[in-house]
């Protein structure tokens, strides 16, 4: 295959492994580091015995990424509260020119909430479980990828799904937004009793920071607390940090990016950090307030408490 044409079948396959390697990760940049090392494997291989490139790619992407699952298993034993995945934050209409990982959150499999459950599998179950039931990699591979029988890795996906069967079902764009929008404007008029009301009677809040700033270092549950969390936070950094909030897609739902607060004469300030949400009847079951700034390093949103003379 000629290098021209090899790098444009490669290109094809791109958002197709990045969906891959994402799903496996619940790391943007593992995804792309993985994807980039996908392409280097293959640069450096015989493209004329590879009778299919997709699955060739989609294999060797499995491989690379359970690399990496190990190593953030190591790197979680030593990390500061709670770990959620790198969320992909996109423009309300769209990026120009699209960003591949756009297309990546558009599948349903990628939203918060099913990523929160994968994290909660070992390397092996997450690779065994991904690979065949939303890639369909066939079980011989996957064993190939984990150095165990196929009857092994058939039971890991097995395992596996019945705990990813714990994440909520994703509910339409509709009822998400309307869900999200009554607890924020419920968290703006300060009243305890409507924040609660907006929260699903299961809710929980959990904040990732690893250290960096103040959230919840524990998982915050049940609808009174979380409303105290949230009007605490208001009271302690003031109206301007609901003022910092713009609304974005969240790994493809709708979601906000706080650029942060350099504070006042009275409030603290605070940095950049993302608000996203699941649904479940109507009301908000969980909240995720994302503020490690290593999971924040993509995204770019102007603040609003930049002055003019610092924008030029």
């Amino acid at each position: 295959m000629r290098a021209a044409s090899l790098v444009d079948s490669f290109e094809e396959h791109r958002p197709h492994l990045l969906s891959v390697a994402y799903r496996l990760t619940g790391s943007v940049a593992d995804a792309e580091d993985a994807v980039q090392d996908a392409w280097l494997r293959l640069d450096g291989a015989d493209s004329d015995d590879i009778e299919d490139l997709r699955a060739w790619l989609t294999t060797v992407v499995g491989r690379l990424c359970l690399d990496r699952l190990r190593s953030a298993a190591v790197r979680r034993e030593k990390y500061i509260g709670q770990w959620l995945p790198e969320p992909i934050v996109t423009p309300l209409a769209g990026a120009t020119p699209p960003d591949p990982l756009e297309q990546v959150v558009q599948l349903e499999d990628n939203r918060l909430a099913a990523l929160v459950v994968l994290d909660s599998l070992t390397p092996a179950q997450r690779v065994a479980f991904v690979l065949h039931d939303a890639f369909a990699v066939p079980f011989g591979e996957i064993a190939d990828i984990l150095g165990v029988e196929p009857a092994a890795a058939r039971q890991l996906a097995s395992r596996a799904r019945r705990v990813a069967g714990a994440a909520p079902p994703p509910v339409s764009d509709d009822e998400h937004n309307a869900a999200v929008q009554r607890l924020m404007e419920a968290i703006a008029t300060g009243d305890l009793e409507a924040v609660v009301a907006a929260l699903h009677p299961d809710a929980r809040m959990i904040g990732d920071a690893n250290g960096t700033t103040r959230t919840a270092v524990n998982v915050i549950i049940g609808p009174e607390k979380a409303a105290r969390f949230f009007l605490g936070l208001v009271q302690k950094y003031g109206e301007r940090s609901l003022l910092g909030f713009t609304p974005a897609l969240v790994n493809g739902q709708l979601g906000f990016v706080n650029s942060g607060s350099p504070g006042d004469a009275t409030h603290q300030g605070f940095p950049g950090r993302i608000m996203a949400c699941t649904v479940v009847d109507g009301q908000v079951w969980a909240a995720y307030d994302i503020a490690n700034p290593e999971k924040l390093r993509r995204v770019k949103v102007p603040s609003p408490w930049t002055t003019d003379s610092e924008e030029k």
